[in-house]
C-alpha cells in the first residue's frame, strides 16, 4: 500500500507539498471527507475528522512528538496556512457560517477570509478536560488556524452541557463553513 501523500490538490489545480513548520498538512477540496491525521492527541485527531467530514474535505497532517501546547499549535497553524490560498482565491466566497448539533449541544460557527486573523468566542472550556486533553487548548488551536488561514472566526455556543459534544458541534460547523468559504462564487456574487 503506498504511503500517505503530501500534496494539495485545490480545484484541479498542480499539487504543491505543504509542510509548515514541524507539521506535514495535505488538504484536498471537495473530497470525500477522509481524514488521516495523527497531532498526538486522540481527541484533536477525532475533532479534525468531523471538520473534515462535514467539509468534504480530505485531510492528511502529521506534527511531530511533543508538547500539547506545541502539537496543538503547529497543527492549528499547518492547517491554516494550507487552507489560506483556497479561502482567499478571488473566485470563491471567502466567507461561510453553519450551525451544527451534536447530541444537546449547538454550535455556530462563522468566518470570513479577511486577512485579520482573529477568533471571537462565547465558549469557556478551561476548566473542562475531554480524553485528556484540556480544552483551553481548542481556543489556542482556533487562535493558530484563524492565524494561519488569515481570517476572523466566530464561535458561538448556542447551547450544550457535555464539553465533548460542545467540541463536536463546534468542529462540525467549522467544516461547513469552510466548504461555504470555499465554494465559487456564484451569480451576483461574482461581480
Amino acid at each position: 500500500m503506498e504511503g500517505p501523500r503530501w500534496g494539495t490538490l485545490i480545484r484541479g489545480m498542480t499539487e504543491k507539498v505543504g509542510e509548515i513548520g514541524r507539521a506535514r498538512v495535505a488538504v484536498t477540496l471537495d473530497g470525500s471527507g477522509e481524514c488521516n491525521v495523527a497531532t498526538g492527541l486522540p481527541v484533536l485527531d477525532h475533532l479534525l475528522g468531523l471538520l473534515a467530514a462535514y467539509g468534504s474535505l480530505d485531510i492528511t497532517l502529521r506534527v511531530p512528538p511533543g508538547g500539547a501546547d506545541e502539537e496543538v499549535a503547529s497543527a492549528g497553524k499547518a492547517l491554516g496556512e494550507e487552507l489560506r490560498g483556497a479561502l482567499h482565491a478571488p473566485q470563491v466566497r471567502g466567507h461561510g457560517s453553519a450551525a451544527v448539533p451534536a447530541d444537546e449541544a449547538l454550535a455556530h460557527v462563522a468566518l470570513e477570509a479577511s486577512g485579520r486573523p482573529l477568533v471571537v468566542m462565547n465558549v469557556d472550556l478551561s476548566e473542562a478536560r475531554v480524553g485528556g486533553l484540556r480544552t483551553d487548548l481548542v481556543s489556542n488551536f482556533l487562535g493558530e488556524l484563524a492565524e494561519g488561514a488569515g481570517i476572523t472566526l466566530h464561535v458561538r455556543l448556542i447551547g450544550g452541557d457535555d464539553p465533548q459534544h460542545v467540541l463536536e458541534a463546534i468542529f462540525k460547523a467549522l467544516g461547513e463553513a469552510v466548504a461555504q468559504a470555499c465554494r465559487p462564487r456564484r451569480g451576483k456574487e461574482s461581480t
